[in-house]
């Protein structure tokens, strides 16, 4: 069975920055397009970035100069750099692998920014 396990939330002002974890089992991550999403209390699943699997990235536009996706293959963990954090960003963190037309998610990590 697949897993993903997210870490590295927390609280943190405005301004600050965090690094997002998540390690894969039973898959490579490195074979694949891997995403991260967000979802804020009240509003829907949001797309953040991904990567491919030949190390391209996209970011959606209020992330773009702030957020830095990567990967290590070595260790079989995606990383998402956060800097200059807003209180926007505030919400729950997941990464995210659609493999063999299966959606597989992790548990999710808080992030939670204050003004």
């Amino acid at each position: 069975q697949v897993q993903l396990v997210e870490s590295g939330g927390g609280l943190v002002q405005a301004g600050g920055s965090l690094r997002l974890s998540c390690a894969a089992s039973r898959i490579r991550l490195d074979f694949y397009r891997v995403n991260w999403y967000r979802q804020g209390t009240g509003k829907e699943r949001e797309l953040v970035a991904f990567i491919m699997s030949g190390g391209g990235t996209w970011y959606t536009d209020s992330v773009k100069g702030r957020f830095t996706i990567s990967r290590d293959n070595a260790k079989n963990t995606m990383y998402l750099q956060m800097n200059s954090l807003k209180p926007e960003d505030t919400a729950v963190y997941y990464c995210n692998i659609n493999w063999n037309s299966n959606n597989y998610w992790g548990q999710g990590t808080q992030v939670t920014v204050s003004s």
